[in-house]
């Protein structure tokens, strides 16, 4: 797909690539739009088998240390 070919996936207006702080969307309100969609769930990217989706399960000690104020 080409550059100037791509298209919001908010609002599906046309994306103009040069100097647009807010690429791939076409405006700060789409980002925001697609930012509050991921906040509330409703994307999802699956994980691996076996994992559980207990973030604190996957945490080193070092992490855990961490989280718990210890270091």
């Amino acid at each position: 797909m080409e550059r100037d070919k791509l298209k919001c996936s908010e609002c599906k207006k046309d994306v103009i690539f040069e100097g647009n702080p807010y690429f791939p969307f076409c405006s700060e309100r789409c980002q925001l739009i697609d930012l509050g969609a991921w906040l509330e769930g409703r994307y999802v990217i699956n994980g691996n088998e076996g994992e559980t989706g207990d973030a604190g399960s996957s945490l080193s000690k070092e992490d855990s240390e961490i989280k718990k104020g210890e270091i």
